[in-house]
């Protein structure tokens, strides 16, 4: 009885070490292996065996990650105080490098990033900052880029998310746009009466050739104000205006 006990005992034993040595890594993982504190390979995916207490597997996602950066306090190169937070897209291409060359890649790659949108936003005045968004996330994906590369980290978009600006400088900026608004209305209204005057001198000049024809212009305007109002309208009309119409009679007879 005692050694039929002792063989299940073996079982159970020899069962769990089994099942210790094998590991199951899914389509988006790799796993780092590490023998008696030393890197061997990076296997994955599907089923991994592994020789029990020799050795240890880490693993590591290759998908995308998304970070969300929280909001940092900038001053802008014009001494404007705003706060600003972006997210950032990332994924691992050498997981060796992530595990070995730094300690925790997620950790590291968010302070760099704060530190990174810090630095360049307070290179920027705060009109470029709203005006060239697209530019300045061109920027820092450069540099953090360029940074996490000896990490085995790649990083494929910046994107600013949001600029929380004081509210006096709120205020000022809808002054500025709404001065800028008047400026515009102004500058077409007075287009407007340059181009409409153009347009008066040289009718003046056709109607100045032809005495006739600003009588008729004359006699329209009436009929339109007639027409317009059903009041009575008593317009002077001068004597000569009919002079024109008199030689015309006259040279027909």
């Amino acid at each position: 009885m005692g050694g039929a006990a002792g063989i299940l005992i073996l079982i159970g034993i020899f069962l769990a070490i089994l099942f210790s040595a094998i590991r199951v890594l899914n389509e988006y993982e790799r796993g780092v292996i590490f023998r008696l504190g030393r890197i061997i390979d990076v296997k994955g995916p599907g089923l991994i065996f592994l020789i029990p207490v020799i050795d240890k597997m880490v693993r590591v996602s290759l998908r995308t990650i998304t970070m969300d950066v929280p909001p940092q306090d900038v001053i802008t190169k014009d001494n404007v105080s705003v706060k600003v937070n972006a997210v950032v897209y990332f994924r691992v291409m050498d997981p060796n490098k992530a595990i070995v060359e730094v300690e925790n890649y997620m950790y590291a790659t968010s302070q760099l990033a704060q530190t990174t949108l810090r630095s360049i936003l307070g290179q920027e005045d705060l009109d470029d900052m709203l005006a060239e968004r697209e530019k300045i996330n061109n920027r820092i994906q450069e540099v953090l880029d360029k940074n996490t590369d000896p990490w085995g980290v790649k990083v494929s978009h910046v994107e600013i998310k949001h600029i929380d600006l004081p509210a006096d400088m709120q205020r000022a900026i809808a002054r500025q746009a709404e001065a800028e608004r008047t400026r515009r209305a102004k500058v077409i209204n007075a287009d407007g009466e340059f181009q409409a005057s153009t347009k008066l001198g040289e009718a003046a000049i056709v109607l100045g050739k032809n005495p006739i024809a600003l009588q008729l212009r004359y006699l329209q305007t009436l009929a339109e104000i007639a027409t317009e109002n059903n009041s009575t309208t008593i317009f002077p009309v001068p004597i000569d205006i009919f002079e024109p119409f008199k030689k015309l009679l006259a040279e027909k007879k």
